[in-house]
């Protein structure tokens, strides 16, 4: 979170919603239909989905956070990506503006027709990284989670030792024909097939698996007529979220189910490979981690591909909500965003004055983190 305001963004949810319920436009903030929400919108979060067939779609790629909520709580969170995005690429205080304005314009695009909208032209770094997943192959997943195409996964500075039985349940786990045939992508209609589980390892992967139970399994798939093929499994523990909600009665109780019910929502390709689990007393979900998989990293923003990909990526969250939403309801919270446009640009004053407020609030955080960073180190 040291390295960058932006990396610092994506790594602070909690003070995220601790600071927008301070935000002086609190008190103007819209409600919107209750719909699944991601909860935690930003950049990274965005990004080519594989589905079972090995189609790739831009959709959003992690729904720890979702729940059942507001959806203007994505919109500020995403805006809040970008907008820290555009000050790392050293763009001027308008472009951030212009962003705002293209970004409602995606999301209005998505509520009027989330099937054939128009989501503008597709920005670089949205195809640089379509194109890099169409190219994607084992071996290139494999070097970059486990360092080469040996299978084994390499203890270290990211996978620790598990003990006996924390390797028996996962044994057990994927013993479980049911778990396997829902959650390999890319076999499920590959016949007859023997699969064991070759290696595991704790996954210490980021600030969101801190104090969480997470594995890396890596399995072989072997049948009679190829060779055998690898997987890598990601096995996560699904805690209580940190996103308001305002229908916690309508969310499956179980947090593993919640995540897996928020997905198939929001995020198609990602929904039909994920599962729901229980081990050692925890809640889980598993899915395989394919090569076509890819987070979105945007290093630097032009001012031009900076007000397209806000226009695009807005395109994929409203898209996300309006597949939930009925023709009128979509119509309704569309005229309720459209309402309280901001007398300099064109975007909601609620959605620039709590952007604003907020890029203040995570700049100061930063730098108060990157000292306590220093004296630790």
């Amino acid at each position: 979170m040291a390295r960058s305001a932006h990396a610092y963004v994506r790594g602070s949810t909690v003070k995220f919603y601790e600071w927008l319920a301070l935000s002086p436009a609190a008190a103007d903030f819209p409600q919107g239909p209750p719909v699944w929400i991601c909860g935690d919108c930003h950049l990274g979060n965005l990004g080519p989905i594989a589905d079972g067939d090995g189609e790739v779609d831009i959709q959003i790629r992690d729904l720890d956070q979702a729940v059942i909520g507001n959806p203007a709580h994505d919109l500020v969170r995403l805006g809040l990506s970008l907008a820290t995005a555009a000050r790392g690429s050293d763009l001027p205080g308008v472009a951030t503006a212009r962003m705002m304005e293209e970004m409602m314009d995606g999301y209005a695009a998505a509520m009027m027709d989330p099937e054939d909208g128009d989501p503008g032209s597709e920005p670089s770094a949205v195809r640089s990284v379509r194109r890099k997943a169409w190219a994607r192959r084992w071996r290139h997943l494999a070097r970059e989670r486990l360092g080469d195409e040996t299978p084994t996964i390499p203890l270290g500075r990211k996978f620790w030792v598990i003990d006996e039985d924390e390797r028996d349940a996962l044994g057990a786990m994927f013993a479980d024909p049911a778990v396997i045939d829902q959650v390999l992508a890319f076999d499920r209609n590959a016949g007859d097939r023997s699969l064991r589980m070759i290696d595991a390892a704790y996954w210490m992967k980021g600030c969101s698996s801190l104090g969480l139970l997470r594995y890396a399994v890596l399995l072989e798939i072997r049948n009679d007529a190829d060779a055998p093929r690898y997987a890598l499994m990601d096995v996560k523990e699904a805690i209580a979220p940190i996103a308001p909600t305002t229908d916690p009665l309508a969310m499956p109780g179980d947090n593993a189910q919640r995540v897996v019910a928020a997905a198939r929502a929001m995020s198609p390709h990602l929904g039909q490979r994920i599962v729901p689990v229980h081990m050692i007393g925890h809640a889980m979900f598993i899915r395989e981690l394919t090569p076509r998989d890819l987070k979105l990293e945007v290093d630097q923003f032009s001012e031009k591909q900076a007000a397209r990909a806000a226009r695009y990526l807005a395109f994929v969250v409203g898209k996300a909500h309006a597949r939930q939403m009925d023709e009128a309801t979509r119509a309704a919270w569309l005229r309720q965003l459209g309402a309280d446009r901001h007398y300099t640009i064109d975007a909601p004053s609620w959605l620039w004055e709590s952007i604003v407020w907020l890029a203040g609030c995570h700049e100061s955080g930063y730098l108060e983190h990157c000292r306590r960073y220093a004296m630790e180190v």
